[in-house]
């Protein structure tokens, strides 16, 4: 199993910055893609930035120059920063992994699961 902790998160306004932060622990962790999902109201879980453990990254067409994703695997992270935030950014985001390349986990809802932290842009 692979266990995810995130931190960071809250309410910005528009055109602010927020930083979110995930680490990872589990025997498998390592070889995994670590990956960033956002959930807004009404609408489905949204795949947004990931990491294979190649170091190969993904972005989604709605973040990408905006968001900037990093991974240590010494520590274990995934980092997300996101940068010139846009009210429609709002959603509830969530870390997590799988055993899949990110192209293909990040448009899927399986594998392992943070609880998830509010982001609000307003």
């Amino acid at each position: 199993d692979v266990q995810l902790v995130e931190s960071g998160g809250g309410s910005v306004q528009a055109g602010g910055f927020l930083r979110l932060s995930c680490v990872a622990s589990g025997e498998t962790h390592m070889r995994y893609c670590l990956a960033w999902f956002r959930q807004a109201p009404g609408k489905e879980r949204e795949g947004i930035a990931g990491v294979d453990s190649d170091g190969s990254i993904s972005y989604a067409d709605s973040v990408k120059g905006r968001f900037t994703v990093s991974r240590d695997h010494a520590k274990a992270t995934l980092d997300l920063e996101m940068n010139t935030l846009k009210p429609e950014d709002t959603a509830m985001y969530f870390c997590a992994a799988d055993d899949l390349p990110c192209e293909v986990f990040m448009t899927r809802t399986s594998g392992y699961w943070d609880q998830g932290t509010q982001v609000t842009v307003s």
